[in-house]
């Protein structure tokens, strides 16, 4: 795993959480078309590619190592983590209240549980 960029990931989603909890917050959902959207939408998409990066190093990295590793496990997570931002960018899209920024606040917040936990299986266990 890349420490660096798990970190990066870490920080850029829970900034993309806290703008999204001001968005919810002063009741304005997530419009593509006006500048608040569009840039939580473009940190979201920058965000998205970063897991994506991060999920293709993880697999090298499992194929590659010795390690005792629970492979099936590490996967679910790496594939896991892909999925949470579409589903919640589309969500939130659809949902033209303040629960759509809400969406998008559970789901930048389950970004850095999930590398947490892609940290804890990664790391040897002794």
């Amino acid at each position: 795993m890349i420490d660096l960029l798990a970190t990066t990931l870490t920080y850029v989603a829970l900034g993309a959480a806290g703008w999204a909890t001001v968005l919810a917050v002063v009741n304005r959902p997530v419009l593509p078309r006006r500048w608040y959207g569009l840039g939580l939408l473009g940190v979201l998409a920058a965000l998205e590619l970063g897991l994506l990066a991060q999920t293709v190093a993880g697999m090298v990295a499992m194929f590659n190592t010795d390690r005792q590793l629970d492979k099936l496990s590490f996967a679910g997570y790496l594939i896991g983590i892909l999925v949470i931002l579409p589903i919640a960018v589309a969500w939130a899209l659809a949902e033209r209240s303040r629960w759509g920024p809400g969406v998008v606040v559970i789901g930048s917040l389950a970004i850095p549980v999930m590398i947490v936990r892609l940290n804890q299986l990664w790391e040897p266990h002794v």
